[in-house]
């Protein structure tokens, strides 16, 4: 399976999606806080997918996004997006987002969609 970063800026979500990524067969290689943690921590450990919330503080998902995907353009990152969020949802895609997850979780939607991209 793969091996994931997760980066989002509340904890519930992280320990959300550990479990259920892990329950899944994944390998969660880290988490970060923020954007630039979790660019950093791309660089550092080489994750195969980034699971990456939208709103954070400091750096935004999609400042992010822009960041990794400058870093390396093969990156697979799978945006997390509150309802009514499709401004920003549609904006990732065009900076090349592998896909969207929605909150809050549905655990079938989530394995699902990172099953289908790794």
């Amino acid at each position: 399976m793969a091996k994931i970063l997760i980066v989002d800026d509340s904890r519930t979500s992280r320990k959300m999606l550990r479990t259920l990524l892990e329950e899944a067969g994944h390998e969660i290689v880290g988490e970060a806080v923020n954007g630039d943690d979790g660019y950093l921590k791309y660089q550092e450990l080489k994750p195969e997918l980034v699971t990456m919330d939208i709103t954070m503080p400091t750096t935004d998902g999609i400042q992010a996004l822009q960041l990794i995907k400058h870093y390396d353009k093969d990156a697979c990152v799978v945006m997390i997006t509150a309802a009514g969020q499709k401004d920003k949802m549609l904006q990732a895609l065009k900076e090349g987002a592998a896909e969207f997850i929605t909150k809050p979780f549905d655990k079938e939607e989530v394995v699902k969609i990172i099953g289908k991209i790794v």
